[in-house]
């Protein structure tokens, strides 16, 4: 049996007590197995970025950005390879695969750009002979731990400012699907980074907890569900860390009576099926304003969704793969029985879809649920399937409010023609990421991306300049150069720039 070892200061090691199995969800077969990691793994990890960040941080920021873009540059070149392997222990299909590393490279890119976010500010004459300056300086070790359902994109979005900037990083991916973490990892070393700098270890919580314990580590990403966001977050912080925790999402989509109900179908198609639904930006409840609008939408949404193809990742015609393990499959079918059995209107059902020849094949087809209401469970909680609820609002207010008033707030759309009810619903909702007529609304990697409530805990968002500072620590220097003949008049008073 394959195992797929950590990858620790440049080379593997993988003797490990407890292992866990990787599946292929497309037969239900396990293929590989993954080492669960110990406190002296993580030990080993932390000695050898301990060796190898000083050195790093002291190379200047243009020579560590070729670093960054000779490692775009080897990703793109193996981005084939990436997303076969991606897809064989996740199930997404290649297309999907490949847009999962390409966003991650998006953020790659913005960190060769280090040079000139790393300048600091400067003025000149403060005071009477006073300059004030200051600098970001990297903050030492940090680390990530990151989710199955991205394990290319989100590592990347983590590792990539973090390095750039001068930090050591350790990542603790999934054990669902590791092998592409661990292949970026090789890839790293391979442009030119040292080894150390960039590190992957395997484990579950025992593992999870030794890094928020660990004194070495100065930060700590996460991205996953919100109770174990806040649990990273609260054990973290406790132990002296910076802490950003990314927590689940129940995403909404307004349709407002003016949409255009064709391109709204042809949006939600992709943003609520697309890679299974297993996107914390997935759109998995529309908001048709309007018991009309609410009609017409569910009338045109039916054959559409009876169309999608669901097939093996390989299949180049599929809109979506299986799911990433038998036991996520149970959970999203569970979830549309306890739809079913608060009283939502179940009208496509998914279950018990087989694909011919993959009949273990963790698959799941499309469902959709119409006349959902606010207080029922399979509303306020992620179900992470590929499952679309239809919420009727009767008007805009109520539109707002029901994104507004719910626990998660990661992301938000709005479909209309109209730009003032745009304007409206993007100062208003209670959301930390909104799109207009755009259906998955994740910013660009020069922007920043990062969701509210229970999205969300930490005060600093991923990527763009928010990761810059999330990743760094601000020095401030005030300097006076004494034209040689001081007085000695005022040296026990404390300094004013007057």
């Amino acid at each position: 049996m394959r195992i797929i070892d950590h990858f620790i200061a440049g080379g593997h090691t993988g003797a490990a007590a407890r292992h866990s199995d990787v599946f292929d969800p497309n037969t239900g077969q396990v293929q590989a197995r993954v080492p669960l990691g110990t406190q002296a793994d993580l030990d080993a990890a932390i000695a050898r970025a301990q060796a190898a960040q000083p050195g790093w941080a002291a190379t200047n920021p243009q020579r560590r950005a070729r670093v960054m873009f000779e490692f775009k540059r080897l990703v793109e070149a193996n981005i084939d390879e990436l997303a076969q392997m991606l897809s064989s222990e996740h199930g997404k299909v290649i297309a999907d695969a490949k847009g999962d590393v390409q966003r991650g490279l998006d953020v790659i890119e913005f960190a060769c750009g280090i040079p000139h976010v790393l300048k600091g500010e400067y003025t000149q004459g403060a005071g009477p002979g006073i300059d004030v300056y200051s600098m970001r300086q990297p903050l030492g070790i940090g680390a990530g731990i990151t989710p199955f359902n991205f394990p290319a994109m989100i590592p990347m979005w983590m590792f990539g400012v973090a390095i750039a900037c001068g930090n050591a990083f350790i990542l603790k991916p999934s054990e669902r699907d590791p092998s592409v973490p661990v292949r970026l990892a090789e890839l790293m070393l391979e442009a030119g980074a040292p080894e150390g700098i960039l590190q992957v270890v395997h484990g579950d919580k025992e593992m999870v907890d030794a890094i928020l314990d660990h004194p070495a580590i100065s930060a700590v990403s996460f991205v996953g569900s919100s109770d174990i966001a806040h649990y990273v977050y609260r054990r973290g912080v406790d132990a002296g860390k910076r802490v950003q925790a990314m927590g689940g999402a129940k995403n909404h989509g307004i349709v407002m009576p003016d949409a255009d109900l064709d391109q709204v179908v042809n949006d939600l198609s992709g943003a609520a099926f697309g890679s299974a639904g297993e996107r914390c930006m997935a759109l998995p409840v529309v908001v048709p304003v309007g018991d009309k609008t609410a009609d017409a939408l569910r009338e045109k949404l039916i054959p559409a969704i009876e169309k999608l193809r669901v097939g093996v990742s390989t299949d180049a015609e599929a809109h979506y793969g299986p799911v990433v393990n038998a036991a996520h499959k149970q959970r999203v079918e569970n979830w549309i029985q306890t739809g079913v059995d608060e009283g939502a209107e179940l009208v496509v059902d998914g279950r018990g879809f087989a694909l011919q020849g993959h009949e273990q094949g963790f698959f799941i087809g499309p469902s959709l649920f119409d006349r959902v209401t606010p207080d029922m469970e399979s509303y306020k909680e992620e179900i992470f399937g590929p499952v679309l609820q239809i919420v009727r609002a009767a008007d805009f207010e109520e539109a707002v409010a029901l994104p507004s008033q719910h626990q998660y707030g990661n992301g938000v759309a709005i479909f209309t023609r109209n730009g003032h009810a745009a304007r409206e619903f993007a100062a208003r909702v209670n959301v930390g990421m909104v799109g207009i007529n755009v259906p998955i609304p994740v910013p660009v990697a020069y922007h920043t991306f990062g969701g509210w409530k229970r999205s969300a805990f930490g005060d600093t968002n991923q990527h763009g300049m928010e990761g810059v500072k999330f990743w760094t620590k601000v020095k401030t220097i005030t300097q006076r150069w004494p034209d040689g003949s001081p007085d000695g008049s005022n040296a026990f008073v404390i300094p004013t720039m007057g």
